[in-house]
């Protein structure tokens, strides 16, 4: 019976949802409400599809967060809820650190790009552009999410992370906070063709500071980071 009502009804009504916020996003960031754009809007997108899919969310660590604050939000990528999970739950302003080429996808590249989310490309001069936009953006509260690992799970375990966001992290000076998704392969992996229900986790670890981590070799601290997330993704599945 889920099956048939994710498929028949929940499904119709997210799209419709989806184009909905796509329009409001790009409304408000043209108006310059950039707390309707990167924030209000997205969230409720965010509740809202969780609530269609009937699909129960358990938030931890969010009191670790100073809403005035800047960071850059690093969480593992286990399927297509994650984006929304991130979204809905949790509770800060934040941009998209994503590659270039997503620019060119329908609806979703020019929504992005009127938001003004941070897009980063493999050439040197990409990256350079990338620090100079964050540093521009990213203050007052304003935060940047990514997930290091640059693709969705094959098997729900973690891959290993990319450079991109600790390096960024390093230049403009952000603590970086940890954040571990889980459930989200379980509901909708990149393998799956419909939703399975089943509770979703997202654990806010605390944030991590440049006076640690910027004394430290890059590598080392990724690692330190795939770490922390990864050891909450096992407690969980256990």
């Amino acid at each position: 019976m889920y099956k048939l009502y994710s498929f028949l009804i929940a499904t119709p009504l997210f799209v419709i949802l989806t184009v909905i916020v796509s329009i409001l996003v790009t409304l408000t960031a043209l108006l310059g409400l950039k707390s309707m754009a990167h924030r209000y809007v997205p969230m409720w997108w965010g509740k809202l599809t969780f609530w269609l899919y009937l699909l129960p969310v358990h938030v931890e660590g969010r009191a670790h967060l100073d809403p005035h604050q800047s960071y850059v939000f690093v969480a593992n990528h286990q399927g297509y809820f994650d984006i929304l999970l991130m979204y809905g739950y949790v509770g800060h302003s934040f941009k998209w650190m994503m590659k270039d080429y997503l620019k060119k996808m329908p609806i979703v590249g020019p929504v992005c790009m009127v938001s003004h989310q941070i897009f980063v490309g493999d050439s040197l001069s990409s990256i350079q552009q990338a620090v100079k936009d964050a540093r521009k953006t990213l203050q007052g509260g304003m935060s940047m999410s990514i997930f290091p690992e640059g693709t969705r799970s094959e098997d729900g375990k973690m891959g290993q992370f990319k450079r991109g966001a600790f390096m960024l992290a390093n230049e403009i000076g952000l603590p970086i906070v940890p954040i571990t998704i889980n459930g989200s392969f379980r509901a909708f992996s990149r393998h799956a063709y419909s939703v399975t229900r089943t509770p979703l986790s997202l654990k806010i670890h605390e944030p991590i500071h440049p006076d640690y981590f910027q004394r430290k070799p890059t590598k080392e601290f990724m690692q330190e980071v795939h770490d922390i997330i990864s050891r909450a993704v096992n407690s969980d599945i256990k």
